[in-house]
């Protein structure tokens, strides 16, 4: 019933960028919180970047002044650009969305939290 496409992974060199976009699909009435994920071989998944509604953001610490997330709330696309990239940001990017409200026939559902399939960046010289 909802859908969330990433696109933009690849592969780059250490000090490139790369931008992420995620678009929700489906009869979506609203959507709280959207961002993105990431999981590195062996490691847990940890949060990379969100945005509310209202344009409140939150970044790990160690993306802090490399990375910038961005919303459309309209168009329910999320984007995440990233700067000065390093080995240590490979990994799979999930974007979410947390708190989304479809329209089933007459009546709202909410969803507390949907993941898209994932893309892969990878930083390697």
């Amino acid at each position: 019933q909802v859908q969330l496409v990433e696109s933009g992974g690849g592969l780059v060199q250490p000090g490139g960028s790369l931008r992420l976009s995620c678009v929700a699909s489906g009869s979506i009435f609203s959507i709280n919180a959207m961002g993105w994920y990431r999981q590195a071989p062996g490691k847990q998944r940890e949060l990379v970047a969100s945005i509310t509604t209202g344009g409140s953001t939150n970044f790990a610490n160690s993306v802090k002044g490399r990375f910038t997330i961005s919303r459309d709330n309209a168009e329910n696309t999320v984007s995440l650009q990233m700067n000065s990239l390093k080995p240590e940001d490979t990994a799979v990017y999930y974007c979410n969305a947390e708190n989304v409200v479809v329209r089933q026939g007459d009546q709202l559902h909410e969803f507390l939290k949907i993941w898209g399939q994932g893309t892969l960046v990878t930083v390697s010289s």
